[in-house]
């Protein structure tokens, strides 16, 4: 019988990897060494207490996504966030407060969790908040970027805090890239990429994938073009319709078989960098692990989500306690139900089936 594929053990080990791999690169670099081995040791501890916290019957998930702004300055063709009116043009009323965001940290490293994912809108804008994360030295924060607020503060940052990792959002080569996300953006990344690269710092490489650029971003030149310039990560993330008009966009199972089977064989063939794939992942993981299976979401507003794809929440950070956050009706009914596990006709299953998902929050807040 094959092994189901553990998605949470191959992140957590594939970044161990990653990061001993550059320590190898950079063995003279003392900060980089202090880095490995403070991380190495926190990650063991963080495991403990979430093995601790289990046989106690309670479980802490290793990941949280946390959208620090719905800010942003680019307008990407089909850009599920700003469909769902969750990414805006001017700064949000009522986010989270810095202060907020550093409470945040602080439970989530009490409680044992290992990585959270720092989102937006466009992440960067928060710089206060990003140079706080960087204190956090226990917690490994990658940080979804479009790229193109990276400037020699910031380098000097991700220098000085080897924690935060900047993961940047590309679609392919240059002609597909700048298409869906503005001209110049494909050179402005290739030059920040260039730049981290001979500071010796680690990066990543996010690719929303659709059916026009599946071929192209899962090719061994795409792939050996950005593992040459330093990338350890890619990440790729199927791309959400929430019009009618984006719909052509969504992978289907064809794409979604090819894909699958491309990053089976780069998992065997290029270890050097990590490949994540989402939903995809999660199908070969035994069911989406969303809403505090493996990770949930807390909006820019402070709202506890079961994801960024699934923008429902019956209970705000500000008000409860992030533990006590993991135990929403809305959550528990998802974890407790068969929504997280159904078979579905592929991408995101809580976007899919989302008008169940407003049912269970319907029903959860009337209990």
């Amino acid at each position: 019988m094959e092994k189901e594929f553990d998605i949470q053990e191959y992140m957590t080990k594939g970044v161990e990897r990653v990061v001993a791999d550059a320590l190898k690169a950079t063995l003279k670099n003392p900060r980089e060494s202090a880095f490995m081995a403070g991380f190495a040791k926190a990650s063991v501890e963080a495991s403990l207490k979430r093995k601790k916290a289990e046989e106690n019957g309670e479980h802490i998930p290793p990941f949280l996504i946390a959208s620090i702004t719905s800010k942003c300055n680019l307008h990407c063709v089909g850009c599920y966030s700003r469909c769902n009116h969750a990414t805006v043009d001017t700064e949000p009323v009522s986010q989270l407060t810095d202060e907020e965001w550093f409470k945040i940290f602080d439970e989530a490293d009490e409680l044992g969790i290992s990585f959270i994912l720092l989102a937006g809108g466009e992440p960067m804008l928060r710089r206060d908040v990003i140079e706080e994360a960087g204190k956090k030295k226990n917690i490994l924060f990658p940080i979804f970027t479009n790229g193109t607020f990276m400037d020699e503060k910031y380098f000097n940052l991700l220098d000085r805090s080897r924690n935060l990792i900047p993961i940047m959002s590309i679609e392919g080569k240059k002609e597909i890239t700048d298409t869906r996300r503005g001209a110049g953006i494909y050179d402005r990344l290739i030059k920040n990429m260039d730049e981290l690269h001979d500071r010796g710092l680690i990066f990543g490489a996010s690719v929303t994938v659709t059916t026009e650029n599946v071929r192209e971003v899962a090719s061994e030149s795409f792939l050996n073009e950005l593992s040459q310039r330093g990338c350890k990560a890619v990440i790729f993330v199927e791309f959400v319709p929430v019009t009618d008009e984006s719909s052509h966009l969504a992978p289907g199972e064809e794409e979604r078989e090819f894909l699958k089977n491309e990053i089976a064989r780069l998992r065997e063939e290029k270890p050097e960098m990590v490949y994540i794939s989402f939903p995809g992942d999660e199908k070969s993981s035994g069911g989406c692990v969303a809403a505090g299976r493996g990770f949930f979401h807390i909006n820019s507003h402070g709202g506890a989500e079961p994801c960024p794809f699934s923008p429902y929440s019956d209970v705000n950070i500000r008000n409860t306690s992030l533990k006590e956050a993991m135990h929403s009706p809305l959550f528990m009914a998802l974890q407790n139900g068969d929504i997280l596990l159904d078979d579905h006709d592929g991408g995101c299953v809580l976007y899919e089936k989302r008008e169940l998902v407003e049912e269970i929050m319907k029903n959860s807040k009337g209990a």
